[in-house]
């Protein structure tokens, strides 16, 4: 054997274990520290917990299903709200099976809610492209409000309140839409 080769060998041996150990544990260590004293609840899933109790993420959209009334409800999902299956329908816009969907959930709307199907916003009816948005349009959340309300024995004008109050502006003021999420607004309307 050439001893030039032996020794390529294991400087090329040296840098693999120390490369390994740099990049392959000493970085994601100090990126997960970094992450757990500077953004601690954004690096753990932002967990909300009401009463001691884990109930969901701020991020992770929940299914509160037309037939309960008296919730709010959220987006439809592609995934069923389930965080490992995350994924659109993958259909196109002129989709005969999306188009078909969106009207069944334009007309189950449009019958809860006692308005007409113009009146419904798009994210009322289609997935987000994670299918688990945990947020809905002001639009659609004011759509809900009378049904919340008289499932719950409460003034419209308090639900109201409580969608302004659970509702976000543009992120940095220009970015993004506003948007309600549909779990905090839930629980809040729970501790009433």
């Amino acid at each position: 054997m050439n001893k030039d080769f032996i020794r390529q060998t294991f400087v090329g041996l040296k840098i693999l274990l120390v490369m390994t150990v740099v990049l392959g544990i000493a970085y994601p260590a100090a990126v997960w520290g970094v992450g757990q004293v500077a953004f601690h609840d954004k690096a753990n899933g932002q967990i909300v917990s009401q009463d001691g109790k884990d109930v969901g993420s701020a991020i992770i959209g929940q299914n509160f299903k037309v037939k309960d009334p008296e919730w709010f409800h959220g987006r439809p999902s592609a995934a069923e709200y389930d965080g490992l299956a995350s994924a659109p329908s993958n259909l196109g816009p002129s989709n005969p099976d999306l188009l078909k969907a969106i009207k069944e959930r334009q007309q189950e709307i449009a019958r809860t809610e006692g308005v007409d199907v113009s009146e419904i916003p798009a994210d009322a009816v289609t997935a987000s492209a994670s299918g688990l948005d945990p947020y809905i349009s002001p639009e659609y959340a004011a759509l809900q409000v009378d049904r919340v309300a008289r499932e719950r024995n409460l003034s419209a004008s308090a639900v109201r309140a409580l969608v302004r109050d659970n509702t976000s502006g543009r992120q940095l003021g220009f970015l993004g839409e506003p948007k309600v999420n549909v779990l905090r607004l839930n629980l809040t309307l729970e501790r009433l």
